[in-house]
């Protein structure tokens, strides 16, 4: 059906429970059954805490918000400072609570560093929001352009907690060839999604079409993993996700 070009489809969506019913849904919408997996679980870091630490910081002109998560525990510790988001979600998650965005620029640290805001920033404080480790490229790359960067956690990433009946029913459907692709939003998601399954389900998963938006995640393959068939999808938004489902998913059946 020209409606429903993931019918049959099976997609094993990893994403953290809070944050994957927009993909769950878009995939549903085209015929697809999305299957929760979520291998990344977000605790929020405890608010007092969060205060004392920002209260030990400089005073920021920029704040960057490198998630919706960094938003919805973090925004509230960004003072009067200029805000920056890494992605449309995280703006849009920042203008949600009636915030402006005054630096914004495509989905990643590479993208935002290319804003013309971010380039002259010598002498500036840059604080920036986010889990408890991360990349070090955007503080890295600041500090050679000048600025002060110091980081606010507020939150952690932390491999869940999976009951082991459910972690034998995604391996048996592996197994059985019954997941035709799985959708990995980091490289972190991919580490913790093998590092849950057993031995023969993670040997399967290495034949099973892997969609993602993270470039990073495509190097990680190439350089450890290879021989993965890799979707590289144009962005994040469950709609970018959704099209890099459907075009990988097509190329592996033979459907036109």
């Amino acid at each position: 059906m020209a409606d429903a070009p993931l019918a049959g489809v099976r997609v094993l969506v990893t994403r953290p429970r809070r944050q994957a019913a927009e993909l769950v849904e878009a995939v549903e919408s085209a015929g697809g059954e999305a299957i929760r997996f979520p291998v990344i679980e977000i605790r929020p870091r405890e608010p007092g805490q969060i205060a004392t630490d920002a209260r030990g910081l400089t005073r920021p002109d920029i704040c960057v918000l490198v998630s919706v998560n960094a938003v919805r525990y973090g925004l509230d510790f960004t003072g009067d400072a200029r805000l920056a988001a890494i992605g449309p979600a995280t703006a849009a998650a920042i203008e949600a609570r009636g915030r402006t965005v005054d630096i914004r620029r495509g989905f990643t640290s590479e993208h935002l560093l290319e804003a013309p805001e971010m380039t002259e920033v010598a002498g500036k404080t840059v604080r920036i929001v986010r889990g408890g480790e991360g990349r070090e490229l955007l503080a890295k790359s600041l500090e050679r352009r000048g600025a002060g960067v110091e980081y606010l956690s507020v939150y952690e990433r932390r491999l869940p907690a999976v009951e082991p009946r459910d972690i034998d029913a995604l391996a048996a459907a592996l197994l059985a060839g019954e997941i035709a692709a799985v959708v990995v939003m980091s490289v972190q998601s991919l580490e913790n999604l093998l590092r849950l399954l057993p031995e023969s389900a993670r040997d399967t998963l290495r034949g099973t079409v892997l969609v993602t938006p993270s470039e990073r995640v495509i190097k990680v393959l190439v350089k450890r993993h290879r021989g993965w068939r890799a979707t590289l999808a144009r962005g994040p938004q469950a709609s970018d996700m959704l099209a890099g489902l459907i075009a990988a998913t097509r190329s592996t059946s033979g459907k036109a």
